[in-house]
């Protein structure tokens, strides 16, 4: 007995330790392998020779609403396929995109997301282009540039072309592009009409007023990101603003603010060695993260013209885009935006391969299904073993039962006795683990596919199912919505989650049964302890368990059966 309650009391403990640590520590993010570390830098240097670019001015008065700001400015519309938006003629900045095919809720009449919104506002979000630095008093254009256009609108099949002359010989023109999708592109233009050359940086930069809600999920990164000589860097948003600045020249990569499912990035020229910046700031009383990128020096000479060349995404972070982007720029590690993690190598494959299973059959509910039983037969022969193996411990109980009556006091002959009895009968007993340690890599895989991507938010399944990226809605304890109250998040078990327990539990009932009662019992426990666990993890997760679950059932049933027909044979024939 005594055994017993230390064992119970190891467990409370060990889940004690394990809770506290969630709730104390949340917001802890997965490191990439690849995930360079933050550097403390000092936020009032910069790097010698490197121009500042300077902070948009936040405005003392209170905040506008987003219809206030967007109506309080100059504006010329956004006509794309994928976004709704606007750019502000003030300082020529990017401040204002509505994704069109993604909305708040699964109703498609809800508001769709809002992704960029202007200074000035709460949660003010945007991305601004320019030049800093020179020599002389030459005038450059700044944050409350008005800029100058003939156009009314930007589409994919016509850039928007503005203009601004400083009054002192140089223009500047900048001409904004976009594609059918989520990309601009950015080329900005220092024409030198003076008689003295003319020395500049560019710049593009991305600016994010407040702090955003990012769930603390530890198993997913949202804040500042980029790929920096090649490397994935991911800062946190409280980490970045303790250290405030963290500075790197790099040649090629991208950088931005990655949320969940969105992702705002520049691009810079691939050829060029640029200064890059991430900033965590409090200004006015207002946090501020800023990502920057800094060309080198430019000289432009009497009569010449200078041109620099930025992209800019802005959308959602559809793995296809992201790869297509990738090659069509000629830029690296795009999709490592999307956070798959450790298992990277085997995330990103199997999420291809679910939609493709999704484009044959017209639902991510049943290509996880369809994929579930690939993994099934592709495990075929090693289940059987294990299966196997099981069905012969089973019938093995009543002899392990006689030998602990028999050595009871002596474990350690015991032991050697039941081992014995294991290499007599050609059994190993650790098979039966196997299919486990192989599927618990997949099936963590599987979770991060269907947390992380986009393609996964919202897509339905049958019935109830809405959203198989969100936990089942319904709840045994309110009758599955026949009682009219809603019950707390602890409580809120759907019929998927005890579909899923019932199955454990049965799964149990055909493998052999400890001889420990303590841990029989434990065993007992288990599918309760899973149902109230997986009951707030994606429905698409709890639904693959199920089924799966089912799969091995039918299969574990059937090879027992066939293994004691045999073995039945067997003893027939030594009679």
């Amino acid at each position: 007995m005594s055994e017993q309650k230390n064992m119970f009391l190891a467990i409370a403990l060990s889940l004690g330790v394990f809770l506290g640590f969630s709730y104390f520590f949340p917001t802890k993010p997965a490191v990439h392998p690849e995930t360079t570390s933050v550097t403390s830098t000092s936020t009032s240097s910069d790097s010698v020779g490197i121009p500042s670019v300077q902070p948009t001015k936040i405005e003392a008065t209170a905040p506008l609403t987003r219809n206030q700001a967007l109506t309080d400015s100059n504006r010329i519309k956004i006509n794309s396929p994928k976004i709704h938006g606007s750019i502000n003629l003030m300082g020529a900045r990017i401040d204002d995109v509505t994704l069109i095919d993604y909305h708040e809720t699964t109703d498609p009449k809800s508001p769709e997301i809002v992704l960029l919104s202007p200074n000035r506002t709460k949660e003010a979000y945007f991305a601004d282009f320019g030049w800093v630095g020179g020599t002389g008093n030459t005038s450059l254009p700044s944050s409350t540039t008005l800029w100058m256009t003939t156009q009314d609108s930007l589409s994919a099949d016509k850039p928007l072309v503005l203009t601004w002359d400083n009054g002192q010989g140089c223009v500047f023109e900048r001409t904004i592009a976009i594609d059918d999708s989520y990309m601009f592109t950015v080329t900005d233009r220092i024409i030198n009409k003076t008689n003295q050359a003319v020395k500049i940086n560019s710049y593009g930069q991305i600016s994010r007023m407040g702090t955003p809600e990012t769930g603390g999920f530890f198993i997913l990164h949202e804040g500042p990101i980029g790929v920096i000589n090649g490397k994935l860097t991911e800062l946190d948003y409280a980490k970045l603003k303790e250290k405030g600045v963290q500075e790197q020249t790099t040649t090629g990569g991208w950088l931005g603010i990655t949320d969940k499912y969105w992702l705002v990035s520049l691009i810079p020229d691939q050829k060029t060695s640029y200064h890059t910046r991430f900033k965590g700031q409090t200004i006015e009383g207002v946090d501020r993260y800023q990502t920057e990128a800094i060309s080198p020096e430019f000289e432009t000479a009497p009569g010449a013209t200078t041109e620099v060349k930025y992209n800019l995404f802005v959308g959602a972070k559809i793995l296809r885009v992201l790869d297509g982007y990738e090659e069509k720029l000629g830029f690296s590690k795009f999709d490592l935006a999307v956070d798959f993690g450790w298992f990277y190598f085997l995330t990103k494959p199997l999420f291809y391969f679910l939609e493709y299973l999704n484009k044959i059959f017209g639902n991510l509910g049943i290509a996880i299904l369809i994929m579930t039983v690939c993994f099934k037969i592709a495990l075929f022969p090693l289940a059987n073993k294990s299966y196997r193996s099981m069905s012969r411990m089973k019938t093995l109980q009543p002899k392990m039962e006689a030998l602990k009556k028999r050595f009871g006091d002596d474990k350690m002959r015991m032991n050697q006795e039941i081992m014995e009895l294991y290499k007599t009968e050609k059994i190993n007993p650790l098979s039966g683990c196997l299919p486990m340690l192989i599927q618990a890599p997949l099936f963590f895989c599987l979770y991060k596919v269907l947390f992380v991507t986009i393609e996964m938010r919202q897509a339905p399944f049958y019935g109830w199912i809405h959203d198989l990226s969100a936990p089942d809605p319904t709840s045994f304890f309110n009758l599955f919505g026949l009682l009219p109250f809603d019950p707390p998040s602890f409580l809120m078990i759907g019929a998927w989650p005890l579909l899923m327990g019932l199955t454990m539990f049965l799964q149990q009932k055909l493998n052999p049964q400890p001889a420990d009662p303590a841990q029989a019992t434990m065993f007992m426990i288990m599918p309760v302890m899973m149902t109230f666990l997986l009951a707030s993890f994606p429905a698409g997760l709890v639904i693959y368990w199920a089924w799966n679950n089912i799969l091995s059932i039918a299969q574990q049933w059937y090879i027992m059966r066939l293994e004691s027909q045999r073995m039945n044979s067997t003893r027939k024939i030594i009679k």
